[in-house]
């Protein structure tokens, strides 16, 4: 691009692209940011563990129905063009988020909360999913060659910003409320504000005219009048698909939710560190780590888009586990000084309808500033007695760890490390997937490997890393912390023995044209 009317063209394209996806990126990630809190809200809280894992399963169900919408959407795209499609991913997205944060909790309407929670978060996972195939093959389809990387990265990036501004929001409103506020109404917040963001969104994205690619081959007819038969029933073009998905998207996924959404997941709920700390260490690793999206995509253009995510693979095969290992020891209080003199326990009472909780608080206090905090909840009935549940007292026992600064920019450090082999496979993936298929099928081939990779095996991680840590703690292993890395290593694994033997960079982009 050496002029500056096509640059500036470009640019417009990439803005009005990227607003959209990044809002529709924030609604998406408002749910996983805000899963401890929702896990209390949605679900029973008879067990305390399994409300966290059913929400994180819930959450999993957006991504698990992401094919379904790539299906729906990108057949749509195909057929009717790329700029209507994601008006309407747009406009579903935003409405199941701002729905989410207006349903009532479980103590209000029973059974019928999760139920509510879970079908919107399926509208949700079909919206997602017809909007990244739409966005990015729209702004590849504006891109000149040999500069696809670098441009189509520029949307790569709205992935993680989405989810750095969640946090933003998340933190904010925390701000602006106390803790009571907060855990009773404001968690309501940041999925209200959306609905903001996605009208200002539409209007922009309403301006778009379509794609030069698309619109040049609708105007010689050659747009596909089934899209779905001609990605998947030609066995050369469901080939690539294979490939796509399972030599590059799987891997891909997986890499991508372990150095974003399971590494704050752990640091919440495993090492216990206090939330909005958290937050604040997550988002400033995002913000850090973002801009790599395009330097990444921009040597793709250079060297080749493989070499690239295959490198960023093997970096968190063999990374993983190391990485973990400090950040859950760097925290872990047995191995710091206490001092045994500030240490206090504190009773107090609250009222319940079936009758007075007691909670004990106890406060513990380290040489090095770290604050350990535990709240134990006992559950008591009108006649001053626990309730049983399920055969075991109701006592539930709420850990909470505030580091000192030294620690949270160590554990930032680690998370960023985390966040650039993200950069590696998510950068230039669009531009690959892309370049694997020709224009009258392209958003419906690409959307497809590409949902599964992150919407099945990248979706699916939270709920199965966390449910196998929990297994192996339950087991006595003194490193069960660790385990939960078996899921992400393995699937990134095989994904890296498949795309180093059998995907080739850019593939012709006329393969059905037989």
């Amino acid at each position: 691009m050496s002029n500056n009317t096509s640059s500036k063209g470009i640019w417009k394209v990439i803005s009005a692209s990227s607003v959209g996806t990044l809002i529709e990126w924030y609604d998406f990630y408002i749910f996983g940011s805000l899963a401890v809190v929702i896990s209390t809200k949605f679900f029973p809280a008879d067990n305390p563990v399994a409300a966290f894992l059913s929400t994180l399963a819930t959450f999993a169900a957006g991504f698990v129905v992401r094919p379904f919408g790539a299906l729906f959407f990108g057949r749509l795209g195909d057929l009717i063009g790329r700029k209507y499609t994601f008006m309407v991913t747009l406009l579903l997205m935003g409405g199941a988020t701002f729905l989410i944060g207006c349903v009532p909790s479980y103590e209000s309407i029973g059974v019928f909360a999760p139920i509510l929670i879970l079908l919107l978060r399926l509208l949700q996972g079909l919206a997602l999913g017809g909007e990244y195939g739409g966005a990015a093959t729209y702004v590849a389809e504006h891109s000149p060659e040999g500069q696809r990387g670098y441009w189509t990265s520029w949307i790569q990036t709205t992935a993680t910003f989405g989810l750095f501004v969640s946090l933003v929001v998340i933190l904010i409103t925390r701000g602006s409320l106390t803790e009571e506020q907060f855990d009773t109404w404001g968690w309501r917040v940041p999925f209200w504000v959306s609905i903001l963001m996605v009208a200002v969104s539409y209007l922009i994205r309403k301006k778009m005219h379509e794609s030069p690619e698309f619109a040049k081959a609708k105007s010689e007819g050659k747009i596909s009048k089934n899209p779905l038969k001609e990605s998947f029933g030609n066995k050369l073009n469901f080939k690539f698909v294979l490939l796509a998905l399972f030599g590059v998207a799987m891997g891909q996924g997986v890499v991508w939710y372990t150095g974003q959404f399971y590494a704050m997941s752990f640091i919440k709920t495993v090492m216990n560190i206090d939330a909005q700390q958290v937050d604040t260490l997550m988002g400033i690793a995002l913000l850090m780590g973002t801009p790599f999206f395009v330097v990444f995509g921009w040597m793709s253009d250079k060297i080749g888009r493989k070499k690239i995510m295959l490198a960023g693979m093997l970096l968190a095969i063999v990374c993983y586990r190391p990485i973990y290992r400090i950040m859950y020891e760097r925290t872990n209080v047995e191995h710091k000084k206490e001092l045994l003199v500030s240490t206090k326990t504190d009773l107090s009472a609250t009222a319940v309808a079936a009758g007075t909780d007691s909670l004990y608080t106890t406060v513990n206090t380290y040489s090095d500033g770290t604050v350990w905090t535990q709240k134990k909840t006992v559950h008591l009935d009108k006649d001053q007695k626990v309730i049983v549940a399920a055969g075991k007292p109701r006592i539930d026992n709420k850990i909470s760890i505030s580091i000192p600064s030294s620690d949270k920019w160590f554990l930032t450090f680690l998370v960023f490390i985390q966040v650039i082999f993200v950069t590696m496979v998510y950068g230039p993936i669009a531009a690959f997937l892309v370049e694997m298929f020709p224009v009258q099928i392209r958003y419906t081939s690409m959307s497809l490997p590409y949902h599964i990779g992150n919407g099945i095996f990248g979706g699916l991680l939270p709920a199965i890393s966390t449910y196998l840590v929990t297994q192996s703690k339950d087991s006595g292993n003194s490193e069960f912390y660790l385990d939960g890395l078996w899921y992400p290593i393995i699937i990134a694994a095989v994904s890296f023995v498949i795309g180093l033997i059998y995907v080739k960079d850019k593939k012709p982009t006329n393969v059905i044209n037989n």
